[in-house]
């Protein structure tokens, strides 16, 4: 069974973006020209989803420097692999203003061989800035991959004091 996904726009400092939701929590923030966003598809309109309304404030809150995680509840069991949602609830351990590695990343989850499928699985996180896969980087600090775009990633490690 299939569940029910509706969604409401909100703008960010760095573009438009899709906030989508199920009855049990947010699943999908998307910018409108990420790459693995394949549209809202029949998804109905709905400005009043008490997930994706907390979405945008809690997101609000973030952009002005006044939120440093969400509490918004989430809903990963909709989109994604067992493995897949796996690598995206490690992902929640990353704290706001530090970062990770691939293979760190793989290994928090045990699997120390399996850097380039975590990889790809974080590649696919429906849920962007608040499943933080920005804050994943290349083992020799490099900037690698942010299905949002790098200029984006910059942005919100600067956000963070990263960078």
């Amino acid at each position: 069974m299939t569940k029910s996904i509706s969604y409401t726009q909100y703008v960010s400092p760095l573009g438009e973006m899709t906030l989508a939701g199920t009855k049990d929590g947010l699943c999908g923030a998307y910018f409108f020209d990420q790459r693995s966003f394949k549209g809202i598809k029949d998804w109905p309109r709905d400005d009043h989803n008490p997930h994706l309304v907390k979405a945008a404030k809690e997101l609000s809150e973030y952009f002005a420097g006044k939120r440093d995680g969400f509490d918004v509840q989430l809903d990963l069991a909709v989109h994604g692999t067992a493995f897949q949602q796996s690598v995206w609830r490690a992902l929640l351990n990353i704290e706001f203003g530090q970062t990770s590695t691939y293979g760190a990343h793989a290994n928090s989850i045990n699997k120390p061989l399996a850097v380039r499928a975590v990889g790809g699985a974080i590649g696919k996180n429906p849920i962007s800035i608040i499943v933080p896969c920005h804050r994943v980087i290349g083992s020799n600090g490099a900037l690698t991959g942010y299905d949002g775009g790098l200029d984006r990633k910059k942005y919100l490690l600067r956000l963070e004091g990263v960078l």
